[in-house]
């Protein structure tokens, strides 16, 4: 199974699909095991062929005849998954899911990224052993264009790359412990940079503000300013005392 990397040049048949700009993350045609029951099939057939063969007389050549030419129909079926096999791809960009498919009848299936709700694979014990999976994608929508994704080689490989793309890590500050200045409280660090417009908004209007316990509050721009206001002054004694 062929995966295709960034650093590929890009095969002819994908330059029509994507967009200016759009980066791929995965493409790969289906795994082997696809064309393994064809190849099987041919094999067999090969093989029966040539003992019936080796057992014809005279009296049943035509016989010999009619396994032939049906041989050559198991070869053409051959063929014909193959070439359906090579032409065949599924495509992950920072966008978008693909599936291409069809050889005489091109079909193309697509599910942008910020639609998929949910995705995850299923591996039978023939899928471990071989290295296959299937993908389900599952989106907010009834109808979808693109749900069910078998064959998928390096199942695991692939299902963290689109992951990666679909939920975003940055590295840096999150996670990491505060700081403790000479006065033994916390210093409040900045909230970590969010992977959209919406969160870089929400990053340049709060600030970690720390509280007992360890853990952290995000206190909006108004709160901070009415905390900062003007000191009341001293407390009056009380007359009592």
């Amino acid at each position: 199974m062929d995966h295709l990397r960034q650093d590929d040049l890009l095969p002819p048949g994908l330059v029509p699909y994507l967009l200016p700009g759009e980066v791929i993350v995965v493409a790969a045609h289906q795994h082997w095991a696809r064309v393994a029951e064809p190849v099987a099939t041919t094999t067999l057939a090969l093989v029966v062929a040539l003992f019936v063969d080796a057992s014809l007389t005279s009296a049943t050549r035509s016989v010999g005849t009619v396994v032939w030419l049906a041989f050559l129909l198991v070869v053409c079926r051959l063929v014909w998954r193959l070439l359906e096999w090579r032409h065949d791809w599924f495509v992950a960009t920072d966008k978008r899911l693909l599936l291409l498919h069809g050889l005489l009848t091109h079909k193309v299936s697509m599910m942008p990224l910020v639609k998929v709700t949910d995705m995850s694979y299923e591996r039978s014990l023939p899928a471990r052993v071989l290295g296959y999976g299937r993908f389900i994608m599952e989106s907010a929508g009834q109808d979808q264009a693109l749900r069910v994704v078998s064959w998928v080689a390096r199942p695991d490989e692939t299902y963290r790359a689109i992951c990666g793309e679909m939920f975003p890590v940055s590295g840096g500050t999150r996670g990491a412990a505060h700081r403790v200045d000479d006065g033994g409280l916390d210093e409040a660090p900045d909230v970590p940079q969010g992977h959209g417009g919406a969160h870089r908004g929400a990053d340049s209007h709060s600030r970690a503000m720390p509280v007992h316990g360890g853990e952290s509050l995000y206190e909006s721009e108004d709160l901070r300013q009415r905390r900062r206001g003007p000191d009341t002054g001293p407390i009056p004694a009380d007359p009592d005392d």
